[in-house]
């Protein structure tokens, strides 16, 4: 049995209200992702704090990511991170006039 075959960028999901997530792949101590987001932040007082690390990589568009003991980074297509397990953060900015698109991997 073969996947059937998908674009990540077709069709995207529309972003201006809200972060949009798709998980792409899920299997025992692995999600894949992918996040769309539209001038959406991540509150100051509401950090993510995961038990698990992610990798991400921004394919689209532009960012801002605060993380904790490293301060701000800014991201732009082709750039990856890995935020270990237990690192807070939170994305302080994206464009609001076009999508950011991200690949996230969760990964025990």
């Amino acid at each position: 049995m073969t996947a059937p075959r998908a674009n990540l960028f077709d069709p995207l999901p529309d972003a201006k209200a809200a972060e949009r997530f798709t998980q792409l792949l899920a299997r025992p101590g692995l999600r894949i992702e992918r996040i769309v987001t539209r001038g959406q932040t991540t509150p100051v007082d509401q950090p993510y704090d995961q038990p698990h690390d992610e990798w991400v990589l921004l394919l689209a568009g532009a960012a801002r990511l605060w993380l904790e003991g490293d301060g701000e980074v800014t991201l732009a297509p082709g750039d990856h991170l890995l935020i270990p397990a237990g690192v807070r953060h939170r994305v302080t900015w994206t464009p609001a006039d076009r999508d950011t698109v991200w690949l996230a991997l969760h990964f025990a």
